[in-house]
């Protein structure tokens, strides 16, 4: 029940800093007659009653996983922001291959599907992406391409 509670605190604050920040959202004489705050308001408004109504009525104590599963997640996300970063300088294949195969392992720990998985994903999403949706992607980093 503590969880929840510190949960739903954090979310309405940020629900709250959420909707100051909305506040803050500068106006046109031209516009909408609702106005550009609106809708920001609105979902800022929502989420800080969901936060009061978790910390009001919070559920019983979760079971947490354990703590190699929390491991995971976090080189799951360490994997991702790295991703994140290196995508633009590296390239679209060798990023996606090495972030695809390492997320592979981690589902089925097997060296060679996971590195064929990582290979097969980083191709087959370039070609998806490049020549389906047209996405202006480089296939490898622009200092070898030129």
């Amino acid at each position: 029940m503590a969880s929840d509670r510190i949960f739903g605190l954090v979310a309405t604050v940020a629900a709250l800093a959420y909707c100051a920040g909305a506040l803050r959202i500068q106006t046109s004489f031209l516009g909408d007659p609702v106005g550009p705050r609106a809708f920001p308001l609105l979902v800022g408004a929502i989420a800080v009653l969901c936060g009061i109504a978790i910390m009001v009525r919070p559920d019983d104590d979760p079971d947490w996983p354990p703590v190699r599963t929390l491991g995971a997640l976090a080189v799951t996300v360490l994997v991702l922001v790295a991703y994140a970063y290196t995508i633009r300088a590296g390239g679209f294949l060798v990023p996606t291959a090495v972030a695809a195969g390492v997320l592979s392992y981690q589902i089925n720990p097997r060296p060679g599907a996971a590195a064929l998985a990582g290979i097969g994903l980083s191709v087959g999403l370039f070609v998806i992406f490049r020549y389906v949706f047209g996405l202006g992607l480089f296939a490898l980093p622009r200092a070898l391409t030129g």
